[in-house]
């Protein structure tokens, strides 16, 4: 049975992110700030803090009477619930979730389920904002806890990019000499819904790390160049790995006037990269590699792309959370494995393949936060809701914003990964 992060940062606070993550998640939600973790420097925009809502009972209430509760909902409610649980989600949640997966899986799976009443999403605000947008328009769907955000999103939105194509416009125009787009927006899947709106308008398109290769492809064969947010990493690592030099890739800091560029960078620019990143994954280093090939000869290192790109070069592989899945499963017994992604999907890959040693890179415990903010007792008290009739802490995109980023998000899961 594999050991909860709550358990390692109480019995470890020395080798933990912040001794403050074991506390009630509800204790943070009402203050400005993504709380403790890895995102806890990163400076929220406003007004994004959205507040706690779970009631003082469920904050006292044991945790074998919460799972009690979860159980007896999901029993009460059937057919009419699904459950959708991130890879990063912590295990005391995902455990009930009738799918787990990356954002691309999810998103997926919510279309499976036509029938289901109500679809409660086990992972963030972007993530229940795109179940929303693809669903049917009966479904509803719920984040548990309203203050489970993403401070990579939270780093582009609405108004920068907007100011940002503006400028780019009046530099390239709209089309390129050789009839392309001159510029084709992207956005990861971890951006708001008006930002994935924003692509539908402007003849862009959503990425995840599963297809991110697949949906540049499809975005050069339409455009000269492309701007891609909000992570900064994704794009450059996987242009890199494209062939595109890393010296046509400039970096736009939405801060600055033309990102901080001159003209002349960008004229030559084929990707151009949002400053934006993942709190969690910039924490892995090539010094962590290193220290992990000495300690461990022999050691395969599996990174996601969300980090930094001096890290994916030093790694043996790089992948989404699904491909990291595909390559511990590919391994042998006997094989020692370091990761380079979220600690919860790295503790339940140790449990699940005991014969192998797998660790994470970074030897300080600290989960996404945020998504550490789905927390038992927000789950149980939305199901009781659901079974008195009562649906709380909903999701919903308005209908102008939801049919221009349904068009995007239509173009990404069409993108197949190769």
């Amino acid at each position: 049975m594999t050991t909860s992060v709550n358990e390692l940062i109480v019995a470890q606070p020395s080798q933990s992110c912040d001794v403050e993550l074991a506390k009630g998640p509800w204790e943070f939600d009402a203050v400005p700030g993504y709380g403790p973790g890895a995102s806890e420097l990163d400076v929220i925009p406003e007004p994004v803090t959205r507040p706690g809502q779970l009631p003082a009972a469920y904050q006292r209430m044991a945790d074998d009477e919460l799972h009690a509760r979860i159980r007896a909902a999901k029993e009460a409610l059937g057919d009419r619930l699904v459950i959708l649980g991130h890879f990063y989600q912590r295990d005391e949640v995902v455990q009930y979730a009738d799918f787990v997966g990356d954002s691309f899986q999810l998103a997926n799976a919510a279309l499976t389920k036509p029938d289901a009443d109500t679809i409660v999403f086990c992972g963030v605000h972007f993530m229940a904002e795109t179940a929303d947008i693809l669903a049917r328009p009966e479904q509803h769907v719920i984040l548990p806890n309203l203050a489970a955000g993403c401070s990579m999103a939270d780093m582009a939105d609405e108004d920068s990019v907007e100011d940002c194509w503006e400028q780019l416009m009046e530099l390239y125009g709209e089309t390129a000499a050789d009839g392309r787009a001159s510029v084709i927006p992207v956005t990861y899947m971890n951006s708001s819904a008006a930002l994935k709106a924003f692509c539908g308008r402007h003849g862009g398109i959503v990425c995840t790390s599963s297809n991110a290769a697949t949906v540049l492809e499809w975005a050069f064969e339409r455009g000269q160049r492309v701007l891609f947010f909000p992570d900064q990493h994704l794009g450059r690592n996987t242009a890199k790995a494209m062939g595109v030099s890393v010296d046509d890739m400039p970096m736009w800091n939405p801060r600055k006037p033309l990102g901080g560029n001159t003209e002349a960078d960008l004229d030559k620019a084929q990707v151009i990269l949002w400053h934006g990143f993942c709190s969690v994954h910039k924490r892995f280093t090539v010094a962590q590699i290193e220290k992990a090939r000495a300690e461990h000869p022999g050691v395969k290192v599996i990174v996601h792309p969300e980090s930094p790109m001096p890290v994916v070069d030093a790694a043996d592989a790089s992948g989404s959370t699904d491909a990291i899945r595909k390559f511990v499963i590919a391994s042998q017994p006997g094989d020692t494995i370091a990761i380079g992604t979220e600690i919860n999907m790295v503790n339940r890959l140790a449990a699940e393949f005991p014969d192998r040693t797998i660790f994470c890179l970074d030897p300080v415990v600290c989960p996404c936060s945020t998504m550490y903010r789905i927390h038992p007792g927000y789950l149980a008290w939305t199901l009781d809701q659901l079974v008195e009739g009562e649906v709380v802490n909903e999701i919903v995109v308005a209908d102008d914003v939801a049919r221009d980023a349904k068009v995007a998000l239509e173009r990404m899961l069409a993108a197949l990964p190769k």
